[in-house]
């Protein structure tokens, strides 16, 4: 895979997948080997996917000072990425954590920002909090499911503060909870180290990135779950509302990684909405 060499001189891989004008994709975890992405459910036939490994995880390196993992220390490592690919202007996708990484990196060089991409995205960069209630409501909706009695009761306890086996609530991240989605998602490794840095003291900064992004000329979407209990589409949506002008779809029966679920719903949304010409937004 390709590398470039970032602030620290900490030298950071990626992968590039399809044709067409580069967009480049921050993954979630936080601090999770972007092989999770996979292809995006077929976006590459649409957009060249320069898909970044942050550091620490995949095929990128360990830096010598783990307080860069902090979010955002990192939007230094998404701006060497720029210069490195020769770009002016970078179309950005970040999924769920990634979305952290992606507004910070927005709020702090908005003119190097074509378009903005959020799946599912985390809420913490913006201060956006998701009450228990807001959660359970959601996975309420899948009550016909089979998993649904052991997977509620552990939710309850744990929005409730109480001690639960977090692995019975993952099948509420998922819209189709089968064998694929469980390989996509639990397969690749997780730095815990660089996680529990990514999002520790100093690192956001809500009212001041809420205050940069309502000033945003960049074009925005942001993509929500309908049966997403990390990031419900009611938050999404309010994320959406801290922009001059943001589109938000919210994709019917997808949990937190839409395009496992529904693939063809997922590359249709953000594939038609990226080839619209600016104006269509305005």
């Amino acid at each position: 895979m390709p590398t470039f060499a970032t602030f620290d001189g900490t030298v950071l891989s990626y992968r590039v997948t399809g044709q067409g004008d580069p967009l480049v994709v921050l993954p979630g975890g936080p601090m999770q080997d972007a092989a999770y992405l996979g292809d995006l459910g077929g976006l590459p036939a649409h957009r060249r996917l320069v898909i970044l490994d942050p550091r620490g995880t995949g095929g990128s390196a360990t830096p010598a000072d783990p307080a860069t993992y902090r979010c955002d220390r990192q939007v230094a490592d998404v701006e060497a990425l720029r210069l490195h690919l020769g770009l002016d202007r970078i179309d950005v996708l970040g999924h769920s954590a990634g979305a952290n990484l992606a507004v910070l990196y927005a709020a702090a060089h908005p003119g190097a920002v074509g378009r903005l991409v959020l799946v599912t995205p985390s809420l913490f960069a913006v201060g956006l909090d998701v009450t228990g209630e807001e959660r359970l409501a959601v996975a309420r909706l899948r009550a016909g499911e089979p998993w649904y009695p052991e997977a509620i009761e552990a939710l309850e306890l744990l929005v409730g503060g109480a001690e639960a086996d977090f692995r019975a609530v993952t099948p509420f991240f998922h819209g189709r909870y089968d064998a694929a989605a469980k390989a996509a998602v639990e397969g690749p490794a997780r730095n815990a180290e660089a996680a529990r840095i990514f999002g520790s003291d100093g690192a956001y900064d809500p009212a001041g990135t809420r205050a940069a992004l309502g000033e945003l000329a960049a074009r925005v979407l942001l993509v929500g779950g309908e049966y997403d209990v990390n990031s419900v589409p009611a938050k999404v949506e309010a994320f959406a509302a801290l922009f001059p002008a943001a589109e938000c779809v919210v994709q019917p029966g997808a949990g937190h990684y839409p395009w496992l679920d529904d693939p063809r719903t997922f590359v249709a949304t953000v594939s038609s909405w990226l080839a619209q010409p600016d104006s269509a937004s305005k």
